[in-house]
This record gives C-alpha cells, sequence and structure tokens, in this order.
C-alpha cells in the first residue's frame, strides 16, 4: 500500500509518561524540538486533545443540521507539500482562517462528521479528509494522504492513543523518543502508546542509533 514513511516521535520520562506539562520541565526538552527537525518530516499529526490545547483557542463547533457525511470524500484547499494533521472524528474543533497559513491544517475525521463541518472547513481554507464509517480509517486515510496529497514523510507527535492507534492500524515505521532524565510517577498520567487491547502481544522493534546529549537526555530510533 502506498502510505507516507511515518515516525512517532515523543519526548518521555525514564517511566514512560509523556504529559506535556510534565515534559516542559525536565531536561531534554529542547533536545526533542532539535531532533523534530532532524527527522525531516514537516507534515506532523496531533490528536484533538492535543490540538484543542496548543493549536486552536479551545472552541467548538456547533452544527445546526448534524447530517453526516456518509461516505469518505477528502478536500485538497491548499497546494502546499506539508501539513499540520489533526485527527478530529466527529469534526468539532473551531479553526482560523487557513487561505495564508505558511503550513496549512488537515483535518481526519470519520465519515461521521456533519457536511456543515465539511463546508465550514472548506470556508476557512483548510484541507480534509473523511474516512471510516464510525471512527477514522487510519489506513486509508494515510493512502489518500500520500496519493492525493503527495506526503511522503509525517512524524506523528500526539497523544497515547494516537500513537496506540497508528501502531494497532501496523503503520508506523519508526519510533523516535527523546528520554529525559527524570521520573514522574503519578498515577493516572498518559504512557507512550495505549489503546491496545489486554490479548495483544508486544510489538518488537529494533534499535537503530543511540545519542547521548550533555543534559542526560537520550534519543533512540527503532524501526518497527
Amino acid at each position: 500500500m502506498n502510505k507516507p514513511y511515518i515516525i512517532c516521535h515523543m519526548m518521555m520520562s525514564i517511566d514512560g509518561r509523556i504529559d506535556c506539562g510534565m515534559t516542559a520541565q525536565i531536561p531534554g526538552n529542547n533536545t526533542y524540538y532539535e531532533a523534530l527537525d532532524k527527522i525531516d518530516a514537516p507534515t506532523r499529526i496531533s490528536g484533538k486533545v492535543t490540538a484543542a490545547t496548543e493549536l486552536t483557542d479551545g472552541d467548538l463547533f456547533k452544527a445546526q443540521d448534524a447530517t453526516p457525511i456518509g461516505h469518505e470524500a477528502f478536500k485538497k484547499n491548499s497546494n502546499s507539500n506539508k501539513f499540520e494533521i489533526v485527527t478530529d472524528t466527529h469534526g468539532t474543533l473551531l479553526w482560523r482562517n487557513d487561505h495564508d497559513a505558511i503550513k496549512p491544517h488537515l483535518i481526519l475525521m470519520s465519515e461521521q462528521a456533519s457536511q456543515e463541518y465539511v463546508d465550514y472547513l472548506n470556508k476557512q481554507g483548510i484541507s480534509w479528509i473523511a474516512t471510516g464509517k464510525n471512527r477514522i480509517d487510519l489506513t486509508r486515510a494515510m493512502k489518500i494522504l500520500a496519493d492525493e496529497f503527495n506526503i511522503e514523510r509525517v512524524a506523528i507527535v500526539g497523544g497515547g492513543k494516537i500513537n496506540g492507534g497508528f501502531l494497532q492500524a501496523g503503520l508506523i515505521d519508526e519510533v523516535s523518543l527523546v528520554m529525559g532524565p527524570a521520573v514522574d510517577g503519578r498515577i493516572n498520567q498518559p504512557g507512550l502508546f495505549d489503546g491496545r487491547t489486554e490479548n495483544e502481544k508486544p510489538v518488537k522493534l529494533k534499535l537503530e542509533t543511540v545519542q547521548k546529549f550533555d543534559d542526560g537526555s537520550l534519543w533512540l530510533r527503532y524501526l518497527v
């Protein structure tokens, strides 16, 4: 299947926690962003929760008519070859106008998103892909991203659930981890990968490189 080369790039404490508020406080935070530039994946994917706090004002779209799209569709509203991609299954986040954006957004949705929301995205100049009856079909979305948007490399920079979803779908080619020399240890904090069922077997990785930095952080790269 044609798809972009997909790298899951994350920062974590040594106990595998990825809460952004926590990782921002520990050594390795600058290394994370430097490594993100080095992996050469200008198109990046975030989950809805991350996007709501970091990419939008947090306001929600309220459709007057919730009639869903009901079929697979997409629209490229920009000629860019790099995007800030956000998974938003039902189409709920509000966005600023994207017509003159240097790095425009692209929203991944299921076919349950409303036609009214799609019309809103088109008005804002925001590209979108809708695929999957009740949840986003990540495999189809990545094929459309490669075939129709000409995207060759993607970095997933979201949370544990989106990481787990891509892992479960067999779409991740590489895991790139910056490990900060700190322990979180708080209960109920997000982990690197989440959402797989209890009967799943571990996904084995092949270690490619290890780099050590003066602040005590490590950059680990694995092939899946």
